[in-house]
């Protein structure tokens, strides 16, 4: 359910009355079953809330919706639209619930909506967000958070492209200390994994990788920085000796105008805001974070709590519905969305 205090409950209820949805897969919430019901309220839609206490009980019903409850008192005591420190624990609940159901096989995979950073750490949890939140309850370290934005939404054979990011929620100044030549390969190494995963390649084919440059003009040669030299082109070179179709780096405002035309199925970005801002640009409300180096599936929206725009019926479902149309599709794959190697010592 999210941050019970932003957007996320609006977005399930609305979500839910999306009917083609229930043809693909049998969801279910996990979070508060009162909150959820002030969003059907809030929406008025034809929905019951009803409380469950495992997911076998799931009915396949779409006119009710059933909710696996987390502290119901934490969650239904945040207020809405606003940090607090209430629905960070709750968000926090209902992510550990859903990953722990996850790695039993009792659900085939979980869509989150979207929590408070801040919230979540004046809870006491003291994670950057969902990606790092998750490695934790998984017990994996190489992991990555991938846009994806699928241009025939909803398709089995996406034509869509995605962005993993080498380095995400830090401060600007911090990116040069965790960038590295074997967090990039590993990057690489995850991309292309994810990416025969969501679109179908040829026998004769592999997945186009390309790899962001750091600074403007990939350094122009040394002249804005040797961060391409030193560390990202070895990545590339490690990456094409391990077989994977790499190559870069490249400026990163040309780049995205290639993969867009079809240059490339995926890139790796440096940053947070290199990957984030052209996806979001061209798919606010289609694009799809996933989480990879996961052994279960994950997906969500790409936009955030927006308290601003919470609990005024206003929110726009479109992200919860990709997000939960994509979690199903990679769950009937069965395919785990990890890293099929790494390379030591790069």
């Amino acid at each position: 359910m999210g941050d019970p205090s932003g957007v996320g409950p609006e977005t399930i209820i609305k979500a839910w009355a999306t009917t083609s949805l229930h043809a693909q897969c049998r969801p279910i919430a996990i979070g508060s079953s009162e909150v959820l019901q002030r969003a059907v309220d809030l929406v008025r839609a034809p929905i019951t809330i009803v409380p469950i206490e495992t997911p076998e009980q799931v009915c396949g019903d779409p006119t009710t919706l059933p909710c696996l409850e987390i502290n119901s008192e934490t969650a239904a005591q945040a207020p809405p639209g606003c940090c607090d420190p209430r629905g960070g624990q709750a968000a926090y609940d209902a992510v550990v619930l859903a990953a722990n159901l996850a790695q039993q096989q009792r659900i085939d995979g979980i869509v989150t909506a979207p929590l408070s950073k801040a919230a979540l750490q004046a809870a006491g949890h003291l994670y950057p967000g969902h990606t790092e939140l998750l490695a934790d309850c998984c017990g994996t370290q190489n992991t990555a958070m991938m846009l994806y934005l699928e241009k025939d939404q909803g398709s089995e054979a996406s034509e869509g492209w995605g962005v993993v990011h080498a380095t995400l929620h830090m401060p600007m100044r911090d990116i040069f200390e965790h960038l590295s030549t074997l967090r990039i390969f590993n990057c690489a190494t995850l991309a292309d994994a994810a990416i025969r995963n969501l679109k179908h390649f040829p026998e004769h084919r592999s997945p186009k990788i390309g790899i962001c440059a750091l600074n403007p003009h990939a350094g122009e040669d040394g002249l804005f920085g040797n961060e391409e030299q030193q560390i990202i082109a070895p990545a590339v070179a490690e990456a094409q000796k391990n077989g994977l179709d790499v190559s870069g780096p490249y400026p990163a405002d040309s780049l995205v105008a290639r993969t867009d035309r079809g240059e490339f199925d995926i890139l790796v970005a440096m940053y947070h805001d290199q990957g984030h801002i052209p996806l979001k640009l061209l798919g606010m409300h289609r694009a799809v974070n996933i989480t990879l180096g996961l052994p279960i599936v994950r997906t969500s929206a790409s936009h955030g709590t927006a308290f601003d725009q919470a609990w005024q019926g206003t929110a726009d479902a479109g992200g919860m519905v990709a997000a939960i149309r994509l979690a199903a599709k990679l769950a009937r794959q069965r395919v785990p969305l990890s890293s099929v190697g790494s390379a030591e010592g790069v």
